[in-house]
């Protein structure tokens, strides 16, 4: 008697009842090239051309240029300096007491611009928040983000007229019999004007960011706090700032990031020789030694030491925001 088998059918293939396993193999979707997606999104990948370009040329090809902080550059000689120095300039601003004032101005002037500029955005956007006419709002709006279209000349500018001899602000004074007070030229008050006056210009631009952030958190939320007996107090500090807490810690590490570059443009329209010890910062006194001075193998050095410094803070702030509070740049 013949033995029949089956064959092309391995045993374990087979399910129960002899019949073979209904269990078919998957593979795994072979990843595209980066060719393949660049012939398939060419018109998104060519929407970036312009600003990779943009930063290729103004941002990282100056970058060479750092050499002239290790060679002697002469205006008029070869481009990447003359004769190589070592670290001689960084020695020089590193004895120099002028360099050391400047750099203390410079920390002050970027401590009192975030503690006042950071937070202000914050506290508009969590008042405009809670207001419940549509108009009042928008007025308000309107109103805090006009400062921001105007140029850096025209607010300095507005900030000179105010505080004249006889601008407003002195004719304020002499009515209430106070003699006038030359603010632009005592260096006391420098510090207080210009933060005031960048506080003015950015705080409702600063705004828009966080309440795009507040349009993202969940009203159920809200909804929940109340039934728990939150009150707005609660609901502020449980639900709305965990809820814009990424963007409040990004936009920390940016600032931070530029805490040495202090506004050059307005401090430079601002100040005078009058007020050099509280308002001369790394950027102005930098204008100075390269521009006015045609010392640019200095200036060059001072300026890579800033930047080293700044990048830094950016590196460290990140990576303590990313341990602390599980958000960061990169």
């Amino acid at each position: 008697m013949s033995t029949i088998r089956t064959v092309g059918t391995p045993p374990d293939a087979r399910g129960a009842g002899g019949r073979r396993s209904a269990r078919t193999r998957t593979h795994p979707r072979a990843r595209r090239t980066w060719r393949q997606s660049l012939r398939r999104d060419w018109q998104l990948y060519s929407l970036a051309v312009l600003p990779l370009l943009f930063f290729a040329v103004f941002r990282y090809l100056p970058m060479i240029g750092n050499v002239i902080a290790f060679r002697r550059f002469h205006p008029g000689g070869s481009m990447f300096g003359d004769e190589w120095v070592g670290l001689r300039y960084f020695k020089l601003f590193w004895h120099d007491p002028t360099f050391w004032d400047v750099f203390t101005n410079t920390l002050v002037m970027g401590l009192l611009t975030l503690i006042f500029c950071f937070p202000m955005p914050i506290v508009l956007a969590l008042l405009l928040n809670e207001v419940r006419s549509r108009r009042f709002k928008r007025l308000v709006q309107s109103v805090s983000y006009l400062p921001h279209f105007l140029s850096t000349v025209i607010v300095a500018g507005i900030v000179m007229e105010f505080l004249a001899a006889d601008g407003p602000v002195n004719q304020a004074l002499h009515h209430l019999g106070h003699s006038p007070i030359l603010f632009i030229q005592q260096p006391g008050w420098f510090r207080s004007i210009y933060v005031s006056s960048e506080l003015w210009q950015t705080v409702g631009w600063g705004t828009i960011l966080y309440l795009a952030a507040l349009t993202s958190i969940d009203d159920n939320l809200y909804e929940a706090a109340r039934i728990d007996g939150a009150n707005r107090w609660k609901q502020t500090w449980h639900v709305t700032l965990p809820g814009i807490r990424p963007t409040m810690v990004t936009l920390l590490v940016l600032n931070i990031g530029t805490f040495m570059a202090v506004g050059f443009e307005k401090i430079l329209l601002l100040y005078n020789p009058l007020t050099y010890p509280t308002a001369d910062v790394l950027s102005t006194y930098l204008y100075r030694m390269g521009v006015v001075s045609n010392n640019f193998s200095y200036a060059a050095a001072i300026g890579l030491f800033e930047s080293a410094i700044g990048l830094v803070l950016i590196v460290t702030a990140n990576r303590i925001s990313r341990r602390t509070v599980g958000t960061s740049l990169w």
